[in-house]
């Protein structure tokens, strides 16, 4: 866990700007007379009439359908109890710049200072209107079970309690997880809960659900086990789950012989002893926070066979409800939800138990410190920061609300998905229009990947032949490649062509022979040199084993794309072959080229790279409006470096009439429509999306500073005009760029 000081904590609140965590900024534009008459008065009238004819209408017209409100009186402040509303406010802020932060969703952290549940209730129930859904949060139990239940009969938009149920769904989640792992199964084991709290009954009541039998989950609080007949500490959420027992009366007495613990109480109360007395293969879930019910290297110490869970970032299976509510409320918001259903939440749970299984991003396992993870006891709960929970738990939930009749909106769940994948940048939205193109083939196409050894490509083939991109095809040791696949667990069986046991080698060397012979190469060079793989790749498609081919991962750039221009050449009527880059920044797709393949390029150089380019951004769906990058702006510095430039522009404007191209000029002036507008009016190009570098070395310093320090997505390269599909990946790709550029190759296969 990071570690930090209370002044640290204070100043972070205090200072960056402005006191606290959240700000309310404007969705529409602000800056002239007519947008003031339209945001207020009178244009606001309109929406106003609407709504008073169909309420159904504020969802269109105002922020209500992405707006939730969380709420608390301060009487149950994470593990400090009542500290009132007002302290309650720091973590209202925080709650509401995690929704924003991992669902895109806005928040309004409401604060109310009143201990009486009924007045609570009046108050949110009066609120409400306002909101798509009711975050209720730190309220004690049991208040907190009364206020909700009657909120739920009174409104007809979603409220959640979230100390609850969202460390049910998630803990649920890593139960179903574990017990498969030791081969047990809900209906066979008995739980023990310390904790009979808000979230203590609601995790009890999931696992119900899950198929654990009542009669074998055990309550213990404060008083002890929680069964019937007791008189002192009881209410009516307890009495749902006391047992019928005269023999278990402490904590130690219920562990014993228990399969699953499940801490909601205080540090320190499961005794490594208690532990020693479990079932075999015993499950812990210590989530008391900060201090879980015991540590984790103590229960280890104690039970070798232990699997643990707790609320803590420093060790594994972190129950964080980050993994939830965000996500929760994503789904019921964008099907405009009257609940929040027990199916709904049980969907949710599910979805991040089935996410756990699935092989983990570079990008997470990079922000876990680069170690591999992998499904298995230490890793039974996807992490707080995976990127693919939003994509798996929010359209779990949508669905189960429309299948439910919770859904007052029907949407089609694989479109949903992609739409949430766009909230996430728009270099999601490119991702998603290479891969759902490449789709459009059936997965026939087959990709050749030259470093089959690798487990990022072996893991990036898998996703490939998983999503329907393409059948992979590896080159590499075969016998290292099926132990790597038995490493990752993978139930998948991959072509395989390993260079010592290829029956077609000495075809292949004497057809390369045929195509090298006068360009100096020997047969006993082409015997040799068929075995390397990126030759050998090249081959497969020349030969017609293989439909696209891809490499780069381990190798240098020019060690992959020499021998296919030697093999392929360029593309028919094309004297040159580019690199492009499509860079995303903010909201905006520009192309950079050529940043990969000409490093001094010449006039008529630059003229085939800019329609390479142009032709690419068609290919893209974008209208390409091309300019031609310069330190002059048309002929104000007149040098032979800039003039070369002026010609290749006079050169497409005289080869390809139909394109929009303008130039030479500065990046700014290029980028910047203003400028143009105010000094260059004439020119065709006023906010250019493809930009031609003169040379390869100033587009090279372009991109790699605007990735690093614009924040800028940048996707490539992207080979253009070569006589195949080759593309080439750069060392140190992630398993989705390499799934990204294997989707191009597809794409490039296709319009062959």
């Amino acid at each position: 866990m990071a570690k930090f000081t209370r002044e640290d904590a204070l100043e972070y609140h205090r200072l960056k700007g402005k006191p606290g965590k959240v700000a309310i900024v404007p969705t529409k534009p602000m800056d002239t007379q007519r947008d003031l008459s339209l945001a207020y008065s009178p244009g606001v009238a309109e929406p106003v009439l609407e709504i008073e004819k169909n309420p159904e209408d504020a969802y269109e017209y105002t922020s209500k359908g992405n707006l939730v409100a969380v709420i608390s009186n301060g009487t149950a402040i994470l593990g400090l109890g009542d500290r009132g509303a007002l302290a309650s406010k720091p973590v209202m802020e925080g709650k509401g710049v995690l929704f924003k932060k991992f669902a895109d969703i806005d928040v309004f952290d409401i604060e109310v200072n009143s201990h009486d549940p009924d007045e609570i209730i009046k108050v949110v129930a009066a609120i409400s209107p306002t909101f798509g859904g009711i975050n209720l949060e730190d309220i004690k139990a049991p208040e907190c079970f009364y206020i909700e239940e009657e909120l739920k009969k009174m409104l007809n938009i979603p409220v959640f309690h979230d100390d609850q149920h969202g460390t049910a769904i998630i803990s649920s989640a890593g139960l179903a997880n574990a017990l498969e792992i030791v081969g047990k199964k809900h209906e066979d084991i008995r739980i023990v809960i310390s904790g009979a709290g808000a979230s203590a009954i609601s995790c009890a009541e999931l696992a119900i659900r899950w198929g654990v039998r009542r009669e074998n989950i055990m309550l213990v609080d404060t008083k002890g086990v929680v069964y019937k007949g007791r008189k002192e500490g009881m209410n009516k959420y307890k009495d749902m789950l006391a047992v019928d027992d005269k023999g278990h009366r402490t904590l130690a007495d219920a562990v014993a012989g228990a399969d699953v613990f499940y801490g909601l109480s205080v540090a320190n109360v499961l005794s490594p002893e208690m532990v020693k007395t479990m079932a075999s293969d015993p499950i812990i879930f210590a989530m008391a926070n900060p201090d879980p019910e015991i540590k984790p290297e103590l229960a280890k110490e104690a039970r070798k066979d232990v699997i643990i869970a707790t609320g803590r970032s420093d060790y594994a299976n972190q129950v964080n409800n980050v993994l939830g509510f965000p996500f929760i409320f994503r789904g019921a918001l964008d099907v405009r939800a009257k609940q929040i259903n027990e199916e709904m939440k049980f969907a949710a749970s599910k979805a991040l138990a089935a996410l756990a299984k699935e092989d983990v991003p570079d990008s997470v396992i990079r922000a876990y410190g680069g170690q591999p993870i992998k499904f298995g006891r230490d890793y039974i709960i996807p992490t707080p920061l995976d990127p693919r929970v939003l994509l798996w738990e929010a359209p779990a939930v949508a669905e189960m609300g429309m299948k439910t009749g919770m859904a007052r909106k029907h949407i089609d769940i694989d479109e949903y998905r992609e739409q949430l994948a766009f909230r996430q940048g728009k270099g999601e939205r490119i991702r998603y229009f290479f891969q759902n193109k490449a789709r459009t083939s059936g997965g026939k196409k087959r990709v050749v990947f030259a470093e089959g050894e690798e487990q990022k490509i072996i893991r990036a083939a898998y996703r490939v032949q998983e999503e329907g991109i393409a059948t992979p095809v590896l080159i590499g040791n075969k016998s290292i490649i099926e132990s790597q696949l038995n490493q990752l667990s993978f139930d998948f069986k991959p072509a395989i062509i390993d260079p010592d046991g290829f029956e077609k080698l000495d075809t292949y060397a004497k057809a390369l022979y045929e195509l090298r012979q006068r360009k100096g190469m020997t047969m006993v060079d082409a015997a040799k040199s068929i075995r390397d793989v990126n030759v050998l790749g090249s081959m497969m498609v020349k030969m017609g084993d293989a439909d696209a081919f891809v490499s780069g991962l381990t190798f240098d750039y020019p060690e992959v794309i020499r021998p296919a221009l030697q093999i392929h050449h360029t593309a028919p009527g094309l004297t040159r072959a580019a690199g492009v880059y499509i860079m995303i920044v903010e909201d905006k797709v520009f192309l950079f080229t050529d940043a990969t393949v000409n490093i001094d390029p010449t006039a008529e150089d630059l003229a085939d790279i800019a329609i390479l380019a142009a032709d690419y951004a068609k290919k893209l769906e974008l209208d390409p409006h091309v300019a031609f990058l310069s330190f002059s702006n048309f002929g104000s510095t007149p040098h032979p470096l800039s003039t070369k430039v002026s010609k290749a522009v006079q050169m497409v404007k005289s080869r390809r009439p139909d394109l929009r191209v303008d130039g030479e000029m500065q990046a700014d002036t290029a980028v910047v429509p203003s400028i143009i507008e105010d000094r260059y009016p004439f020119s065709a190009v006023k906010d250019a999306n493809v930009l031609v570098f003169p040379s390869l070395e100033s587009a090279n310093i372009a991109y790699k500073l605007l990735a690093r320090l614009g924040n800028a997505k940048a996707i490539g390269p992207i080979l253009l005009g070569v006589g195949a599909p080759v593309h080439v990946l750069q060392t140190g790709d992630d398993v989705n760029t390499i799934v990204q550029i294997a989707s191009v190759a597809v794409m490039d296969a296709m319009g062959r």
